[in-house]
């Protein structure tokens, strides 16, 4: 089944939009449904961590990835 969508770009993904075409050879279409599979690929879905690797790994504290007290001083 076939859906239409319609979108109102600014200039900038105009030039975005109009590279990839030519670059690419890929239709409008086959941009929009790419960019929409991209966003989905890299947004978590409901109920999944927003951290990749959560639970992974055993440190044996049960909530250092999620408590900001373990996150103190990192990155320093």
């Amino acid at each position: 089944m076939s859906r239409v969508v319609q979108a109102r770009l600014d200039d900038e993904t105009e030039l975005l939009r109009s590279r990839l075409q030519q670059q690419l050879g890929l239709s409008n279409s086959e941009i929009v449904r790419r960019g929409i599979r991209l966003l989905a690929s890299m947004t978590p879905r409901p109920g999944e961590p927003k951290f990749s690797g959560i639970g992974k790994y055993d440190s044996g504290i049960p909530d250092l990835a999620t408590n900001k007290a373990h996150l103190e001083g990192f990155g320093e």
